[in-house]
């Protein structure tokens, strides 16, 4: 016979699953309440340089920080971000026990929104390599600093490679924009939006493959530089990244919602004979899946110019 857990067995569950989590979770994790960490996970120490002898957990915070001066000023600009609805996403310079600097993003939501004073969940990466990288003259010329992908110029650049080239292998681009994307920024403000670029970023590298190159080209405009992919193929890819992002749902702090998107498809050919022109031509697909209503992909089809479109 089969018996209910009364409440106290349910609680040791609870504890059981969560003692599992914290310390095989491959996240650095960690719950902090009236400015002391509460528990924190394995990974969470060893970020902070802490290991066998010592824990962070029952520590202040103050203690990752590098100042007083430092801890007020995140403690502010979170407190700002809950009580917008907003989690908080930074990166902060951090000190480990060792008194060795680093720094690291940190991600904080309060565990009820309703209570963004009590207690609040920490996710930390170790990000100062990736910010080096950020901060190095060659990578800014190259990237876009919102998503982090590729910006217009370089992805212009790797396009300008293959225009007019008598290689032999299929070269194909996507043009995607976002439906009614001012809708979001007006109705939930910049920030939002911002954070969802980045997400909707994200999204379409795990949608392409290695070789494949993405970037964003303006505003909520991406595209995608398909080598050694022939137009029937870039139509599968493009209906495989329109689905994605129509099951993709932003969650930011309060904010929920879902958007749809356009695609227009172009295999690199001789009859376009500049970057522009190919950008033209997938663009020009794209508008064209605009007008039948969004949320659809649409191929262009060379005639002589880039005026003929299928779909």
């Amino acid at each position: 016979m089969t018996t209910k857990p009364d409440a106290s067995g349910t609680a040791d569950v609870l504890a059981a699953r969560m003692n599992a989590l914290m310390v095989r979770a491959p996240l650095a994790v960690g719950f902090v309440k009236n400015g002391h960490f509460e528990t924190v996970s394995e990974q969470f120490n060893q970020l902070f340089g802490h290991g066998d002898d010592t824990d962070l957990s029952g520590q202040s915070v103050r203690s990752v920080y590098v100042s007083d001066g430092a801890q007020t000023a995140v403690m502010q600009r979170m407190g700002t971000a809950f009580g917008g609805g907003h989690p908080f996403d930074e990166e902060i310079e951090y000190v480990r026990c060792d008194g060795s600097r680093f720094w690291g993003r940190l991600q904080a939501t309060p565990l009820a929104w309703d209570s963004p004073a009590g207690e609040v969940l920490w996710i930390v990466d170790d990000v100062t390599a990736a910010r080096q990288l950020r901060l190095q003259p060659t990578w800014t010329a190259k990237h876009d600093a919102l998503t982090e992908l590729a910006n217009r110029r370089e992805f212009e650049r790797r396009l300008s490679e293959h225009v007019g080239s008598a290689r032999k292998t299929p070269v194909s681009v996507l043009w995607i924009d976002v439906d009614r994307f001012t809708e979001i920024v007006s109705s939930m403000g910049p920030e939002v939006g911002d954070h969802f670029l980045y997400g909707l970023g994200q999204l379409l590298l795990t949608k392409v493959r290695a070789s494949d190159f993405v970037a964003r080209l303006e505003d909520d405009h991406f595209a995608v530089l398909l080598p050694n992919c022939d137009q029937h193929y870039a139509q599968i890819v493009a209906e495989k990244i329109r689905s994605g992002v129509a099951n993709y749902r932003l969650r930011w702090g309060l904010h929920r919602t879902r958007v749809k998107a356009c695609l227009g498809v172009v295999q690199v050919q001789g009859t376009l004979e500049t970057v522009d022109a190919v950008l033209g031509a997938a663009a020009l697909a794209c508008t064209e899946a605009k007008a039948a209503g969004g949320d659809s992909v649409r191929v262009f089809v060379s005639a002589g110019g880039f005026e003929e479109l299928a779909g």
